[in-house]
């Protein structure tokens, strides 16, 4: 792999590991500050995968390290996940799941960039963002489940 390349996929590994971490820290927001019986559900599922984006974040720094590329510390972390903000009304329940739904997106997007970006160039990191990859399609489609239940009501 040529150096120019080597660097764009550390690039792009490093916005999914940043993006996996501010993931964690909102879904430990939302899991705690959301109100109401109706919330129950939502709390757990954010509570139970908290452990999941975080254990991401761990493989997506492992592998920018094993193909050269540096961890920097918090200085270097910028927000973007302005949807998934615990929501002003802690019952507001739909607006966190819209959040949830859109941060999945916005992860299966970035990990679908970096599986084309390696094909051909690196098989271990394109087979690690194609687990990434279901592990975030399956949860979207939970959230998607619950969006549909709860505008129902």
């Amino acid at each position: 792999m040529t150096e120019e390349k080597r660097e764009t996929i550390v690039k792009e590994l490093t916005i999914a590991y940043w993006a996996e971490m501010e993931t964690t820290i909102n879904y430990l927001a939302i899991s705690v500050d959301l109100d109401g019986i109706r919330a129950e559900e939502i709390k757990k599922s954010l509570a139970a995968d908290i452990q999941a984006e975080l254990t991401h974040a761990q493989e997506l720094a492992q592998r920018i390290k094993e193909i050269g590329g540096r961890i920097q510390g918090s200085l270097a972390f910028k927000p973007e996940q302005a949807s998934l903000q615990p929501p002003a009304d802690t019952t507001d329940v739909v607006a966190a799941i819209h959040g949830v739904i859109e941060a999945e997106n916005g992860a299966i997007e970035q990990y679908n960039k970096i599986i084309r970006l390696c094909d051909g160039i690196d098989y271990v990191t394109q087979d690690l963002c194609i687990k990434l990859l279901a592990d975030e399609e399956k949860h979207r489609r939970e959230f998607v489940g619950f969006l549909k239940e709860y505008e129902k009501d």
